[in-house]
């Protein structure tokens, strides 16, 4: 393929950009450290960010490179289609539900990271642990959007894939190592604007093409494959369910999330912001929506695509560069790129600090250098933010197999990780015997409903399990039950043993987690700004009805 000359001065350009934003909001950070603590600013902005700046960066950080292709993708698949498009609903779902119920506890003593209350309950070792999944899934998820990345500018500018996965990986590791929360935030604006700009270009240009049906005859009545507005059979609807619960919970126990909650200037501030960006990262589907349905009305022996169809040829995963590539001029098809690199970034920027931020401050701070000064810790972490973008472009050339990896890191955060945040929170009295037991059984248990990535069959096949091309499908809610389980041995256990050591069944000598030294339940002691009341009178047990 060409090499596309102004489309790669384009996306040059873009680049120059987003690093002078970058650059211009380390300069800011800078300021701001001087007025206090020099690692606040770097992790949640000095808690005094804009409302503005903070709900464009959460929106953006959703609304990555997979949020847009994949949207596209299961539209335009004959066998998928709107009914299967679970993402912006899931995740509106999810920042509402963040926002009513989990602002309030996580900002009431000025946490830093989403690992410090688990910490402070649990201990330092059994936090760190809880720190595994949480850090594997920034890695992987980041590495993923690079790999989508590189794979949409090889099919528009017919550039190599791994020149654009370094770039870019470069890029963002500068840009987020000089400033980081401020400079990821205000890119994170300008990154949301051009995305948004340029994907609505692109649209009216894929639906008014001559090889394109209106796509409102096509929602039902397919021409050229099935009706792209999709459908859920009844033996399905199972699996439809846990796919939307796990969205609409596990999206909350990313340290990305909170990350954006604590840089607000208040808790009305942040409940605001959380409930506004879940609306504006549904919004933000509409023109992948529409493209899909575009692709999925088209006649590609009408374009220079021709026959098979992307369906066909199994490129369904590169939909979205495909139509704007066949289905738009060329310059509006490098504005689709660019719209693709802004949200690529948009999310990988914020899984890098979310990395390195838990790393320097719950992992070398608290554990392997406690008295570490300010300086030292902000080092280490700016050192780990070149390692684990490293790595992360290192595994953006496994293409497909990140995509698996980056699956499976999520589904062990909501099985591992969402039930151990909700007890530190909302349950009192939780100890560090429950959240071993826990995290080991819901880790088992996970692994026993199969994993195709590791190659693992099923050991557990749950109601309606089935082989479907030689692998084996679970239509069983298993991740949402196996958050259950993981959330259900934690209460059970942390309860048996307080009750077991209180009663001198067991003795105290065996006590090596000293749960019954901390007789108290846990009393988060509540900043100036609120108060909270976390005694076991005053709890509400329901807040645990909902997740993602």
């Amino acid at each position: 393929m060409a090499l596309n000359i102004p489309g790669l001065v384009a996306v040059i350009v873009f680049y120059v950009i987003i690093l002078a934003t970058g650059i211009w909001a380390a300069w800011k950070t800078k300021k701001e450290e001087r007025k206090g603590n020099r690692t606040e600013v770097a992790i949640v902005g000095g808690r005094n960010m804009n409302f503005i700046v903070i709900l464009f960066t959460t929106a953006a950080t959703w609304v990555g490179g997979g949020y847009i292709n994949g949207t596209a993708e299961i539209v335009y698949l004959p066998s998928k289609g709107l009914a299967w498009v679970q993402a912006p609903l899931g995740f509106l779902s999810a920042f509402i539900i963040g926002g009513i119920f989990f602002v309030k506890p996580i900002r009431s003593k000025k946490y830093v990271t989403m690992m410090d209350p688990l910490q402070e309950t649990y201990g330092n070792a059994m936090g760190s642990i809880l720190f595994i999944p949480s850090l594997l899934g920034d890695i992987f998820w980041f590495a993923a959007i690079l790999a989508s990345l590189g794979a949409t500018v090889s099919v528009i500018l017919g550039v190599a894939g791994y020149i654009s996965i370094i770039i870019s990986a470069c890029t963002v590791v500068v840009y987020t190592l000089l400033g980081g929360l401020y400079s990821v935030a205000y890119t994170d604006v300008i990154q949301l604007l051009f995305m948004m700009v340029s994907l609505w270009i692109c649209v009216p240009f894929a639906l008014l093409n001559p090889a394109t049906e209106n796509i409102f005859y096509t929602a039902f009545n397919g021409s050229y494959q099935a009706a792209w507005i999709g459908n859920i059979e009844t033996e399905y609807i199972g699996r439809w369910l846990d796919d939307f619960v796990y969205l609409s919970l596990n999206s909350i126990t990313w340290q990305i999330y909170f990350q954006r909650i604590l840089a607000a200037s208040s808790t009305w501030q942040a409940r605001i912001t959380s409930c506004m960006a879940g609306v504006l990262t549904a919004i933000l589907a509409i023109p992948s929506v529409l493209i899909g349905a575009a692709a999925a009305s088209t006649d590609w022996n009408q374009t220079s695509y021709s026959s098979p169809s992307p369906a066909e040829r199994g490129e369904s995963s590169m939909i979205l560069p495909i139509v704007l590539q066949y289905l738009c001029p060329t310059y509006v098809s490098v504005a689709g790129l660019g719209a693709i690199a802004a949200a690529v970034m948009s999310s990988a920027d914020s899984s890098l600090l979310s990395a390195s931020s838990i790393f320097a401050h719950n992992i070398y701070k608290k554990m392997l250098r406690k008295k570490a000064c300010e300086t030292e810790v902000l080092c280490i972490m700016r050192i780990s933010m070149v390692v684990f973008g490293s790595v992360a472009a290192g595994l953006a050339f496994l293409s497909h197999s990140v995509y698996d990896l980056w699956f499976l890191s999520g589904e062990l955060v909501y099985a591992l990780l969402f039930p151990q945040l909700c007890c530190v929170l909302f349950i009192p009295n939780t100890n560090t015997y429950g959240s071993a037991a826990s995290f080991l059984f819901g880790l088992i248990l996970r692994l026993l409903g199969g994993e195709s990535t590791l190659k693992l069959p099923p050991v557990i096949r749950y109601p309606g399990c089935r082989l479907v091309d030689g692998i084996y499908v679970q239509l069983f809610p298993f991740k949402t039950f196996t958050m259950l389980v993981s959330l259900t041995t934690i209460i059970f256990v942390s309860y048996l043993t307080r009750f077991l050591f209180g009663k001198k069944i067991i003795p105290i000598r065996w006590d090596v987690c000293n749960i019954m030294k901390e007789s108290k339940p846990h009393n988060l002691q509540s900043s100036s700004e609120e108060q909270i009341d976390l005694r076991p009178s005053s709890i509400n047990i329901s807040h645990l009805d909902g997740h993602t």
